[in-house]
């Protein structure tokens, strides 16, 4: 009996049960692997042209979904604070930001290789998680707000201000940055494809095990009352603390991708409309559910291409317009809305089978 309820744990916890559980993710995988080539033999481009990274319709949706995959990332950082552990933070950009600056002037400026540059990213990230992380024991919501606003604020004056123009490039954005061959999205597209898919689907993996773990069930806790869990004995400030690295360090890999893909780092990605754009992402996909995020990056990412692409200067009104929709008829984003009626799908569907098999018994 004993040996039978063990082989049970093990089959439950196996990689068989992993693959089981999780066989929608990994299909979803499966067909982002293959939507190159599909996309290639749409526009009649062999899988050889594709992999060589020939011009064509293959190559620049590749480009787009690329960008998909960097505001995916950042969006769940975000997610994981505001979503996950409800702190309410306007200056999440600062994050992403350092870490696209932090590359651009170490490969620009300081000639440094991809390891070296990528270890100074996940520091950068740290000492910003630490940054935010000293007013945590004095301030809470809306004024905790409104201290982050104030420190992005002040690293967007930096990067703008004219004294480090030969770092930053001050208004103008900082350019000229030498990408290794290896990874240059302009020569190597699908490669870099490659690598964002992978690391968003590991980022997403990572998040969901820690919102499974101890300390992510204790910042769902603070998220929905704080006191009590300081009553029942948790530091909170350690656990909002853990959560602010993780996704500090997370959104500045975000820039470090960013700075790599795109051909300049402009000072916009230091504003307040940046994090905006997370926010809005977030609500979209569904606040607290991760997955949100990667949704909502790709439905904010295509509606702003395309609105922008067929409507040119009334995009921004018209995505406004989208916007206000998907708050009225979907008010608890994409994810979380479907998972507040899945229940009564579920209920419809199997009243629709007891249904069918009553009339099929009053047939028989």
């Amino acid at each position: 009996m004993q040996s039978t309820i063990s082989t049970d744990k093990r089959t439950q916890s196996g990689p068989l049960h992993w693959l089981k559980s999780n066989r929608g993710l990994l299909i979803v995988l499966v067909l982002m692997l293959l939507f190159p080539f599909i996309v290639g033999a749409i526009d009649g481009q062999s899988p050889t042209a594709v992999l060589s990274g020939e011009t064509g319709t293959s190559k620049f949706m590749q480009g787009l979904m690329i960008e998909i995959f960097i505001l995916a990332v950042y969006a769940i950082s975000y997610d994981l604070v505001l979503g996950i552990t409800g702190l309410l933070s306007f200056g999440h950009a600062m994050f992403f930001a350092a870490g696209a600056y932090m590359t651009g002037i170490a490969l620009k400026n300081f000639g440094w290789g991809m390891g070296e540059t990528l270890l100074a990213v996940i520091i950068v990230g740290v000492i910003n998680a630490l940054l935010f992380a000293l007013v945590l024991p004095r301030v809470k919501g809306v004024t905790f707000a409104l201290v982050t606003l104030g420190l992005a604020s002040v690293f967007e004056i930096i990067v703008k201000s004219n004294e480090l123009v030969a770092y930053t490039g001050a208004d103008v954005g900082l350019q000229g940055m030498i990408v290794p061959d290896w990874i240059n999205t302009s020569t190597e597209r699908f490669r870099f494809y490659l690598i964002m898919l992978f690391f968003t689907f590991l980022v997403y993996l990572i998040y969901r095990r820690f919102v499974d773990s101890p300390t992510g069930r204790v910042c769902v806790a603070i998220r929905e009352n704080e006191d009590r869990a300081l009553m029942l004995g948790y530091n909170t400030f350690y656990f909002k603390l853990s959560a602010l690295v993780v996704a500090s360090i997370t959104a500045a890999l975000a820039g470090f991708f960013h700075a790599l893909h795109q051909p300049i780092v402009s000072p916009s990605v230091a504003g307040l409309g940046w994090t905006v754009a997370a926010l809005l992402i977030v609500l979209i996909g569904g606040i607290g559910t991760l997955s949100g995020a990667l949704i909502g990056a790709a439905v904010f990412r295509l509606l702003e291409f395309y609105l922008d692409r067929w409507f040119g200067e009334n995009a921004s009104f018209l995505l406004g317009v989208v916007y206000v929709l998907l708050v009225m008829f979907v008010p608890f984003g994409i994810v979380g809305t479907w998972r507040l009626r899945k229940f009564q799908i579920q209920e419809g569907r199997e009243r629709l089978l007891r249904f069918l098999g009553v009339r099929k018994e009053d047939g028989g």
